[in-house]
């Protein structure tokens, strides 16, 4: 289902109209580059457009989360044990299918996205069909975004770990899925500056792409620091929607702060990484990722949890760390990016592609 989510998102752009250049443009290695002046006007065009494709994305994504919401709600009123038994499956589940299924459906995002900023929309179908015959037969995550999700599901995991196992497994549950239902919301987000940097770059138009990045950027802090505000207020509420113990309800409402900062970063890297696959840069990603969980993340969620005994709230201290390094490392790479070189190579790489299907014609 994600993987198929996926595709939809990425070829959702078929219908999405491009900002129309405003001034003087130049050729660059056979692409056409518009020198646009970034306006008031442009700003508005570009914050409606994106909330026209973000909007139908967080729904289907809040939609189809909410199934897994609700049945971990249900389960969470039989008592601990049900919870924690629940929260290890659903953890097993994403680890193994969901999450390498997402991988695979995000690696269309580059390919649609810039060939249909290229106005070759034929090529839309080819990648279409070229992902589905590779994607189904070879099962290889190309985007490789799991490293994320096995990192946040690993937590729970090694909750199982602590002294109370019931109870840090049940409240990390808890903290997991409210940290992806709220990722939903930054998934459409993520979904759509992907599809408009893809665009851009496409069409020859990298002052498009950043004026689209920086409008992102703006909606992404401010859904942020709502999220993180509202995720802080019902702390005291929110663990009465999963159970009637009393521990856990407490519990709950003293993770809830550290997920309102987790939430926070998760919304801004989401956008960001969400530029970077329209830019094409799943490799350097996919090192990002690496890094940021595997070498800072899960081994300071260890020192907190197990050296330092915080416990649970340990092990999402250490995914907070990652994640900071993740933001920090993404915000580097764009500020970095050399947006004209960026807008030839999705050129060539559209012109390379084309060139392949004419000759096997």
């Amino acid at each position: 289902m994600l993987f198929f989510l996926r595709m939809a998102e990425a070829s959702s752009s078929v219908k999405t109209p491009l900002i129309p250049n405003q001034e003087r443009s130049h050729e660059l290695e056979g692409a056409t580059i518009s020198q646009q002046g970034f306006r008031r006007g442009d700003f508005v065009e570009e914050a409606k457009l994106q909330l026209w494709l973000a909007g139908p994305l967080i729904a289907v994504s809040l939609l189809q989360y909410s199934l897994q919401v609700t049945s971990v709600m249900y389960v969470g009123h039989l008592g601990e044990l049900a919870l924690s038994s629940a929260s290890m499956a659903s953890s097993f589940a994403s680890v193994t299918g969901f999450s390498v299924l997402l991988g695979m459906g995000s690696a269309l995002e580059t390919l649609c996205g810039q060939a249909y900023g290229a106005k070759q929309y034929n090529m839309l179908g080819v990648h279409m069909q070229r992902a589905m015959l590779t994607l189904l037969v070879v099962s290889i995550p190309l985007a490789l975004i799991c490293f994320e999700y096995w990192s946040f599901e690993m937590v729970v995991l090694l909750s199982g770990l602590l002294p109370n196992p019931k109870l840090e497994t049940s409240v990390l549950s808890i903290s997991l899925n409210t940290c992806w239902m709220v990722y939903m919301i930054s998934v459409g987000l993520g979904s759509a500056i992907s599809t408009r940097v893809s665009n851009e770059l496409g069409a020859g138009q990298p002052q498009g792409a950043q004026l689209a990045l920086r409008v992102m950027t703006i909606m992404a802090l401010s859904e942020g620091a709502a999220i993180a505000t509202a995720t802080v207020l019902v702390r005291y509420v929110w663990g009465k929607l999963y159970s009637n113990e009393n521990e856990v309800i407490i519990y709950v409402a003293k993770m809830m702060p550290l997920l309102a900062l987790s939430d926070f970063l998760d919304g801004f890297q989401c956008v960001l990484s969400g530029a970077a696959r329209g830019c094409g840069w799943q490799n350097l990603c996919v090192l990002i990722n690496l890094g940021a969980y595997y070498v800072v993340g899960i081994p300071t969620a260890v020192l907190f949890a197990f050296i330092l005994h915080i416990g649970g709230m340990g092990l999402w201290m250490g995914i907070i760390c990652g994640l900071l390094v993740q933001v920090t490392a993404l915000v580097a790479v764009n500020v970095c990016t050399d947006w004209y070189e960026e807008a030839t190579k999705a050129a060539n790489r559209v012109q390379n592609t084309v060139l392949v299907i004419d000759k096997a014609t």
